[in-house]
């Protein structure tokens, strides 16, 4: 177990350099010419170019710049008027990026090209606080100065459309053409009627070293769900974050846009991003949210964890569901839940207990869309969890049997952006998990994205007063 969580994924994506020396090395041996690299803006998108391998070689020795605007924008390129961090106040200077040789894979789909991911890092010399990446790994260094690892396992849902970029813009985003018809959840006839498709993500992921447990089609025309391999919450997040963007790549090969977006449609389920977590002792030889002789196999420090995790919740909502769209998917009835709610094997609550065996206890987090940035969804679970246990947090409310909507109790979770965005903001917990400097920017950035959708004229408002008001 300890190889599973610790050691990097080498198993899943060939030679895994520890060093710039020793990346170079391999790079040289395979004679590349050019690498890709990337960062994550703070929707998780990732933003990245080519680079010559020469440019590399500087990169992996003294750093290399990256405009710092993408920090600094949204998801459209429309730079935020809010923030302190960046912006036209500071003329949009290059930030430095860390590159990370332990991230290094192949692309498969474009070529085997070398792949490498990278931190922001401050001038002076420190991680950038308002980075994601370097968010979660404070927590998880946090996590570790207490004396804990983490295991995590991400799965998404998406739904995929016979769309192009082109196709879908000429459409102005209106009616879509789903990959396949009806409800069919964990149907082998769809999956087989797109098996080119289906085959490509399992096997090519596998080989860019994102390996995915399982696939299949869920409930509604054209979704797909992956479970991706546990792995340090580290990797995976990388992991997590690249299957993403590896989906719509792969998907454009077959003439399929897939898309993550939280509810596309109202009257079909919305999209999870559930974070599945174990907690381990520090040589990964004992899961710590296991204790045969107490109910339900369920240790204290277990439900601390959840104590901990239901407590914030509703001050670190916006980190799971960052986005206008993503209460749309937050409502009764569509799988996805509306109270800070837990219980045993039940899919109708925020927390959902998989009680197990040592090896295979954990906690489900459903509360995270799939439209989350990866690293704040991971890290929000993980500071939550380390929350309640390091308070000694009491697991006081009873788990949820049957209907978890029916639930009046529990605390209600946000029911916008913007007051889970102004709940952040008045979180003293976040700030002291997360940071400062990462709470103000990401709020502001939240407060921009509330502000844009408030001045919008929707297709909802225009077919419903402009003709009888």
């Amino acid at each position: 177990m300890v190889d599973d969580i610790k050691a990097s994924a080498a198993d899943w994506r060939g030679p895994t350099p520890r060093t710039a020396e020793e990346l170079l090395a391999h790079l040289a041996s395979i004679n590349a010419k050019k690498v890709k690299v990337a960062v994550t803006d703070i929707d998780g998108v990732l933003r990245g170019k080519y680079l010559h391998i020469d440019k590399l070689r500087s990169a992996l020795t003294s750093d290399m710049g990256f405009c710092s605007v993408v920090l600094g924008w949204d998801v459209g390129d429309v730079t935020y008027d809010n923030a302190t961090y960046t912006g036209w106040h500071t003329g949009y200077p290059d930030t430095l990026v860390t590159l990370d040789p332990t991230t290094y894979r192949a692309v498969p789909w474009d070529d085997n090209v070398p792949f490498v991911l990278g931190d922001f890092t401050a001038t002076d010399g420190q991680p950038l606080a308002v980075c994601p990446r370097n968010t979660l790994k404070r927590v998880i260094k946090r996590l570790g100065d207490a004396g804990f690892i983490a295991a995590i396992g991400v799965e998404y849902e998406w739904f995929n459309f016979r769309e192009t970029a082109h196709s879908l813009a000429a459409k102005r985003y209106v009616g879509p053409d789903p990959l396949t018809p009806g409800m069919f959840g964990y149907s082998l006839v769809r999956m087989n009627q797109n098996r080119g498709f289906v085959n490509a993500i399992f096997d090519d992921m596998t080989a860019f070293g994102v390996p995915i447990e399982g696939l299949h089609t869920e409930t509604g025309p054209g979704v797909f769900e992956a479970a991706i391999l546990f792995s340090h919450a580290l990797e995976a997040a990388d992991r997590a974050t690249l299957f993403k963007t590896s989906v719509k790549e792969i998907g454009q090969r077959f003439g399929i846009m897939p898309t993550f977006m939280a509810k596309w449609n109202p009257e079909l389920p919305g999209c999870s991003g559930h974070i599945h977590q174990s907690i381990w002792d520090p040589d990964a030889k004992s899961n710590l949210f296991y204790d045969a002789s107490r109910p339900n196999g369920m240790s204290a420090l277990f439900e601390s964890w959840i104590a901990g995790q239901i407590a914030l919740m509703p001050e670190l909502c916006a980190l799971y569901a960052p986005t206008i769209n993503s209460y749309k998917r937050l409502v009764e009835g569509a799988w996805a839940p509306t109270r800070a709610n837990w219980g045993i094997d039940n899919r109708t609550v925020a927390l959902r207990v998989i009680a197990g065996s040592s090896k295979s206890t954990r906690l489900e987090t459903r509360v995270n869309g799939s439209d989350s940035n990866a690293y704040l969804a991971v890290a929000a679970a993980l500071a939550s969890g380390l929350h309640g246990v390091q308070r000694g947090l009491t697991l006081d409310a009873l788990p949820i049997v049957g209907n978890g909507y029916a639930d009046t109790i529990a605390t209600a979770l946000p029911a916008d952006l913007n007051q889970a965005t102004e709940r952040l903001a008045r979180s003293e917990a976040a700030r002291e998990l997360l940071g400062d400097a990462f709470v103000e920017h990401f709020v502001a950035t939240r407060r921009w994205e509330w502000r844009q959708f408030a001045r919008a004229v929707t297709d909802w408002e225009t077919a419903r007063y402009f003709e009888v008001i």
